[in-house]
């Protein structure tokens, strides 16, 4: 929108979308925070674990230029940001070389990940296959012949990667357990991940109207899509309150303190239109999410 690209330097930095990291992390810190909550943690694996995000966000990023400029979603008629193949300064052959290479160091930092946290060979298999999954669930959102984000499966995938899998994947890793009490947890941050893109998408549904990109604003119309956004912001809120009343972590409602700063990005969202007036609070919600769970985290260790 106000964006002008106009070098390949400036364009690479752009596709990367450095706003988006905070986000990917949040599970990852979500998952150590109770790890160490329980006596788990290990640094090697929250370091491990938050570099291979980081790929798999650039990774999936970069797809998401490139499928969208491949299936028409990213048109001259696109309201939101200015994407960097769409501009010309990136052509398809070099985003598509990137978005192997990004896939490859995911790849090997994920599988240093399991070799380092692991013990048999099985829970290997299972967590190399995840990883597997995690790499096609970032290729093929907005990729491939029949990009899953295309139908409205997008919402169901950052719920599953984003919340669930990636918080209690990452608690896994560090106490090779399991505990249904990072599931309400999970369920929290999957909920305030997928508000994040679902105001993506009420951004720009009428782009992806025209793209026949139906995303959920687009297959249940923009009034619901806020409804939608508003349920998901006060879900995620609300579950942790199961989390707290179990274990007795009052200190943990600490978290709640970032409700104020959500409230206001879901009213905006409800009462503002425009593209260029809605992209901003995408950075502010999920900011908003990284600094909930951070609180949360930081209320969690000091009730131990």
């Amino acid at each position: 929108m106000e964006i002008t690209l106009t070098s390949k330097k400036q364009a690479w930095l752009h596709a990367i979308r450095l706003r988006t990291l905070p986000l990917a992390l949040s599970s990852i810190f979500m998952g150590s925070f109770v790890a160490a909550y329980t006596g788990n943690f290990k640094w090697e694996v929250l370091l491990l674990a938050a570099l291979t995000t980081i790929f798999l966000q650039i990774l999936s990023n970069l797809a998401n230029d490139y499928g969208d400029s491949v299936h028409g979603a990213d048109s001259a008629e696109r309201l939101g940001p200015v994407r960097a193949v769409q501009a010309g300064l990136i052509s398809l052959e070099e985003m598509k070389r990137a978005m192997y290479l990004l896939a490859g160091l995911s790849f090997l930092t994920g599988l240093g990940l399991i070799y380092v946290a692991v013990q048999n060979w099985l829970t290997f298999l299972v967590f190399l296959i995840l990883g597997l999954a995690a790499i096609w669930a970032a290729i093929s959102y907005t990729s491939g012949k029949k990009p899953y984000g295309y139908i409205g499966l997008g919402d169901i995938s950052v719920f599953l990667f984003f919340g669930i899998l990636g918080v209690a994947g990452t608690y896994f890793l560090h106490s090779l357990t399991f505990s249904w009490m990072v599931i309400w947890p999970a369920i929290s941050l999957g909920c305030f991940s997928t508000a994040v893109l679902n105001i993506n998408n009420i951004r720009d549904i009428s782009s992806d109207q025209k793209a026949g990109k139906k995303s959920i604003p687009v297959r249940i119309g923009r009034a619901r899509a806020v409804l939608y956004n508003w349920s998901l912001i006060i879900l995620g809120n609300v579950v942790i309150l199961v989390f707290v009343l179990q274990n007795g972590t009052w200190s943990a409602l600490l978290a709640w303190l970032v409700l104020p700063l959500m409230i206001v990005v879901g009213h905006s969202v409800q009462t503002k239109t425009s593209a260029k007036e809605l992209d901003p609070y995408l950075k502010k919600m999920a900011i908003s999410t990284l600094i909930w769970v951070l609180l949360f985290g930081i209320g969690l260790l000091f009730s131990t």
